[in-house]
């Protein structure tokens, strides 16, 4: 898909954007206001955040069409929440330190895509530089959480929950942008 169809795509489709900053903000606030959770709790949160982003950015990819195909990196994206979310269902007495690392994988990975998606709308979109961030905090979240596995599960979740708020404000940043692409696109035609 040429990158103009894929903004054109985007923009006409910027609420799903806001949608999933939205709820990364929520879950984000969620994190500060109850600290002391369990790590039971810790794990169904997580678990409900994964799943719920996973499917939103389904959402996207296939409202987003490539040449009629659904756009690859949110589908991959889209799969890993839906994957992690329902992992951390499945099992969800595993320990501190599996869980730290597999949030860990999850975000580096959800990063990895976001900048290449970032980097494939360079030209097209302005502002790209926000979908860039998002990822790279994405990417040195994943990688902290690799090198820090043993940091406690209360230190985890303030950092989850400013990662999630971060993450959060800069996906609806976005999503404002492409809604004034939409804006002046349908001036423009």
């Amino acid at each position: 898909m040429p990158a103009t169809a894929m903004l054109e795509a985007l923009s006409r489709n910027w609420g799903w954007v806001a949608l999933r900053g939205a709820v990364a903000i929520l879950f984000g606030i969620f994190a500060f206001i109850w600290p002391g959770i369990t790590l039971a709790a810790l794990v169904i949160v997580f678990g409900a955040f994964a799943l719920a982003d996973g499917i939103l950015a389904l959402i996207a990819a296939f409202k987003v069409r490539d040449r009629g195909k659904p756009f690859w990196s949110l589908v991959l994206v889209g799969l890993l929440g839906v994957v992690a979310g329902i992992v951390t269902f499945l099992w969800p007495g595993m320990t501190a330190l599996l869980l730290v690392t597999f949030i860990g994988a999850w975000a580096f990975v959800m990063g990895v895509f976001e900048i290449a998606a970032a980097i494939r709308l360079r030209k097209e979109i302005e502002g790209e530089w926000l979908m860039i961030l998002s990822g790279a905090l994405s990417v040195l979240f994943g990688l902290y959480v690799f090198f820090q596995p043993g940091a406690g599960a209360l230190a985890l979740i303030w950092v989850i929950g400013a990662y999630a708020i971060f993450f959060g404000l800069l996906l609806v940043a976005l999503a404002f942008k492409l809604k004034g692409h939409a804006g002046r696109a349908a001036t423009a035609a």
